[in-house]
């Protein structure tokens, strides 16, 4: 089994829980402060262990701050896309979508020196309501996408999806797709593929998901996601309402040494280098069409 490792890279005030809210500059220059020692712990980590993992970056970030993009590229990972400004594909028309892929893609290539292949929608937004995202990925040069989690929730979702690697069908266009991992318990996908759900849930109900995706799951991919803002207990707090504070805040103390533990016990490998593998082999993918 490959264990895909990817951390997506946005300011901690940008999430959906926050979209509405008015932030002013003070508080974002602090979260754009917070991100860079965040960053250097987690490269860290990652060095210690001779990993390498895929981080999905904001393009205003390689805009702000290009040393710390950089600074990740260096040390052998991938860089791929999260969109412009984290927002929302339910909030953009297809023409804005595609300026916004474009934009983001265009500055972090102009950063790094090197193509970017991948690409994760802000809060998993590629839904079946947005299913001309995947024709204008497509077509702007995106080679894989993760951005389809194959679940119920009240913000994303598409709970028919295949569990594996999969070929994305938009309306004109196709794109492989390396959802996030989930665990099938009682004829349901559990989100266990990490954010939120790895501070909330039990480590156990990870280390589950993937000897399941080992045995069931084909091709055997289980593809992991983290936020850096995840790991700063020392942040400050955004005003959210009660469910929304409870969903971002709780487990965030524990989350480093829950990240360096896991880090001990598996292997991992980039994105770009499991889609490497499996482009050659598309055919044999299941296909499943976004707008159901």
């Amino acid at each position: 089994m490959r264990i895909v490792l990817s951390f997506d890279v946005e300011e901690h005030y940008r999430i959906e829980a926050a979209h509405h809210l008015e932030i002013d500059s003070g508080l974002q220059a602090h979260y754009r402060n917070r991100l860079e020692p965040c960053i250097g712990w987690l490269l860290e980590q990652l060095a210690d262990r001779d990993i390498q993992a895929t981080f999905f970056v904001v393009g205003q970030i390689a805009q702000d701050n290009p040393g710390l993009v950089r600074a990740i590229a260096r040390a052998g990972h991938e860089i791929a896309s999260h969109s412009w400004s984290h927002r929302s594909i339910r909030r953009l028309s297809p023409a804005e979508f595609r300026e916004d892929v474009r934009k983001s893609k265009d500055a972090l290539e102009q950063v790094v020196g090197a193509a970017v292949v991948g690409y994760r929608a802000p809060t998993f937004s590629i839904v079946p309501e947005t299913a001309w995202a995947v024709d204008i990925l497509a077509e702007e040069g995106i080679v894989y996408d993760s951005s389809i989690y194959p679940v119920h929730h009240d913000r994303y979702g598409i709970p028919s999806a295949p569990r594996a690697p999969f070929l994305a069908r938009g309306r004109t266009q196709s794109i492989l797709e390396l959802p996030p991992a989930t665990w099938r318990l009682f004829g349901m996908n559990l989100p266990t593929g990490g954010g939120g759900y790895f501070r909330l849930l039990p480590m156990f109900f990870l280390e589950r998901t993937l000897r399941q995706v080992s045995r069931r799951c084909k091709p055997a991919v289980a593809t992991l996601y983290f936020h850096p803002w995840e790991l700063d207990s020392e942040q400050a707090w955004l005003p959210l309402d009660r469910l929304g504070r409870f969903r971002t805040y709780v487990g965030i103390r524990r989350c480093r040494d829950r990240l360096a533990t896991l880090l001990g016990r598996h292997r991992f490998v980039r994105a770009v280098d499991v889609a490497s593998q499996l482009r050659p082999r598309q055919d044999d993918l299941l296909q499943h069409s976004v707008a159901g």
